[in-house]
C-alpha cells in the first residue's frame, strides 16, 4: 500500500483545492499516470501515480481545501480484474454517472490506449464513462473533441426531452442561469487586482507610437532572423528592449515602496502578462535588460506555451520588477492597466490601427499604437511617467536609439 500525498507546492504555497479527480477507486493505475489535479493560488498542480496498482478509496474529495503533504488516495498492487469487475459493478449502481449514447460500444478495446489527458479530465469532471464514447485517434484513443461531441449530443437530447414537458413560458431566470465555483488562481487575481487598487496611487499616463520603423525592421529582417535564431521576430522583444532602456533613466519606475524604504532595483525582471483558458498569468524574464532581441523572443514564447498549458511553476511568476500587458492581441484600442503589485509601473500595449497623421505639413497614413503606462504615483512622479513613456516611444520610433543607447 503506498500513501498519494499532496506535493510540494512552492514557496509560500501551503494549500491546493482538490479540482478534478481522473481516476476512480477500483481503477488500474500505471507509474506516473495522472490521478488528480490541484490548484492553487497560482498554479495548476497534477498529482502522478508514484507506483503502478490499484487505486484505493479518495480521501479528499473534489472541491476540498488540503494542506502540504495531507493524504490524497492510496495505491496497492492486487488483483486487477477482480477490482475492474468491481468497478463496473459499482459503475452500473452508480445513477450519477453519465454515458452518453454516442452508439459505441465499448472503445477501451486494447487496454493500454492511453486517452488523451485533456479528454480524461474533461470525462471526470462531467462524470462519463470512457466505455461509451468512441474515440477517433489512433487505434482509438480518445480526444477532448470526442468528449465534447458526446457532451453536446447529451445536451440536445437533454433539452428536446425538456421542451415536450415545458413550456418556453414557464422557464424561469434561474433555471437559465449556471453557478460555477471561482478557481483559486481566478480568486487570487480577483484578490490581488482589488489590493493594488486599494494600495497604491493609481495614475495611467497615456501616449502613442508610430509603428512603421519597428513594422519595417520586423519585415525586413524576419525570415533572417528565425533561419538564424530559430525563434519568430515579433513586437515583444521591441517593446521589452525599449522598456529597459527607459528603466534605465528613470529607475523609480522599476522600483517598490516597503513600508516608509524606497527598493530601486538595478535589473529589469520583465513581467509579460498572458492570458490563459484558466485566466491572466505574468510568467517572468529574469535579466530581460541584459537579454539579446533573440533570447528575449525565445524566452517569451517558452514560457507562455507553458503558461496556456498550465505548466509554468510559482517561480516563474514571482519576482517580476515591472510588466507589460498587450491587450492589442485581443482588439484593445484603449484601456488603463493595473498594477502588479508591489511593482511601481505597468506598460499596456494595444491594437495597431492605421490613422491619419499629419507629418510635416502633410497628411499621410501611419500605423499608430496607443500606449498608456500605470503608476504608483505614491513613488513615481508625473514627469517620470510622461518622460518615461516618451523614451519608449522615441526607442521605436527610432530604433536605432536602442544601439546607440540614447
Amino acid at each position: 500500500m503506498t500513501d498519494v500525498r499532496v506535493p510540494t507546492l512552492g514557496e509560500s504555497v501551503t494549500e491546493a483545492t482538490v479540482a478534478t479527480w481522473f481516476k476512480q477507486p477500483g481503477d488500474k493505475i500505471n507509474m506516473d499516470e495522472m490521478l488528480c489535479e490541484l490548484e492553487t493560488d497560482k498554479v495548476t498542480v497534477e498529482v502522478p501515480s508514484p507506483v503502478a496498482g490499484v487505486m484505493g478509496e479518495i480521501v479528499a474529495q473534489e472541491g476540498s481545501v488540503v494542506n502540504m503533504d495531507a493524504l490524497l488516495t492510496t495505491i496497492s498492487e492486487g488483483d486487477i480484474e477482480k477490482s475492474e469487475n468491481k468497478k463496473k459493478l459499482a459503475t452500473k449502481k452508480d445513477n450519477n454517472v453519465f454515458e452518453p449514447n454516442t452508439g459505441a460500444k465499448s472503445i477501451n478495446q486494447n487496454p493500454n490506449i492511453e486517452n488523451a489527458p485533456s479528454a480524461k479530465k474533461l470525462m471526470a469532471e462531467n462524470k462519463i464513462s470512457a466505455d461509451a464514447i468512441e474515440g477517433s485517434g489512433k487505434d482509438g484513443r480518445i480526444m477532448k473533441n470526442d468528449v465534447l461531441k458526446a457532451l453536446q449530443s447529451a445536451a440536445i437530447e437533454t433539452t428536446e426531452k425538456s421542451s415536450i414537458s415545458r413550456a418556453p413560458s414557464s422557464v424561469e431566470d434561474a433555471d437559465r442561469e449556471e453557478r460555477v465555483k471561482m478557481t483559486r488562481l481566478r480568486q487570487t487575481i480577483a484578490k490581488r487586482l482589488k489590493d493594488s487598487q486599494n494600495t497604491a496611487a493609481m495614475l495611467t499616463t497615456y501616449n502613442e507610437v508610430d509603428m512603421t520603423e519597428v513594422m519595417s525592421l520586423r519585415s525586413e529582417f524576419k525570415e533572417l532572423f528565425e533561419k538564424k535564431h530559430g525563434t519568430k521576430l515579433g513586437f515583444m522583444s521591441f517593446f521589452t528592449k525599449a522598456c529597459c532602456h527607459a528603466l534605465n533613466e528613470v529607475p523609480e519606475v522599476n522600483a517598490e515602496i516597503d513600508g516608509t524604504d524606497v527598493i530601486y532595483k538595478n535589473y529589469v525582471h520583465m513581467g509579460i502578462a498572458a492570458g490563459t483558458p484558466t485566466g491572466l498569468v505574468v510568467p517572468v524574464i529574469r535579466n530581460a535588460d541584459s537579454m539579446s532581441f533573440a533570447e528575449i523572443e525565445k524566452s517569451i514564447s517558452e514560457k507562455g506555451k507553458r503558461a496556456r498549458d498550465g505548466k509554468l511553476s510559482i517561480d516563474e511568476m514571482q519576482g517580476g520588477t515591472f510588466t507589460i500587458s498587450n491587450g492589442g492581441v485581443y482588439g484593445s484600442l484603449m484601456s488603463s492597466p493595473i498594477l502588479n503589485p508591489p511593482q511601481s509601473g505597468i506598460l499596456g500595449m494595444h491594437k495597431i490601427q492605421d490613422r491619419p497623421m499629419a507629418i510635416n505639413g502633410e497628411v499621410v497614413i501611419r500605423p499608430m499604437m496607443y500606449l498608456a503606462l500605470s503608476y504608483d504615483h505614491r513613488i513615481v512622479d508625473g514627469k517620470g511617467a510622461v518622460t518615461f513613456l516618451v523614451r519608449v516611444k522615441e526607442a521605436l520610433e527610432d530604433p536605432r536609439r536602442l544601439l546607440m543607447d540614447l
